[in-house]
Parts: structure tokens; C-alpha cells; sequence
């Protein structure tokens, strides 16, 4: 059987937490931000857990990932 390898381009767009949590940058943050309110761009900043739907895909395709 193949070893399965990690996907490097997700692996680069998410980091795991100490608790084994996957953590990503939000989205609608490279331009167009006149459209946004101050409160929008300054959540926007702030990094947000993958959510559980997501996170079982994510976990495998990262599997090696520390």
C-alpha cells in the first residue's frame, strides 16, 4: 500500500492547534474592502477554527502534518 502524502497546498493554508484543532485564515480579505464596514475588515483579521464538517476531510488530506 502507498503511504498517503500530505496535501501541500492545504498545508500551508492551515496550522494545527496544541489540542489538535486546525486553525485557517478567513476568506474576502485580498481587495474590496470599501465594501466592507470596519467591524467586517477587523474579524476578517482574526484567524477561526475549521469548522466540524470540514475538519474530517481537512484532517485527512494533513494527516501527517504536526
Amino acid at each position: 500500500m502507498p503511504k498517503q502524502k500530505t496535501h501541500r497546498g492545504l498545508a500551508k493554508r492551515v496550522k494545527r492547534t496544541a489540542n489538535g484543532g486546525l486553525k485557517r485564515h478567513r476568506a474576502f480579505t485580498s481587495h474590496r474592502f470599501h465594501g466592507k464596514t470596519k467591524k467586517q475588515r477587523r474579524q476578517l483579521r482574526k484567524p477561526v477554527m475549521v469548522s466540524a464538517d470540514d475538519r474530517k476531510r481537512i484532517s485527512q488530506q494533513i494527516a501527517k502534518m504536526k
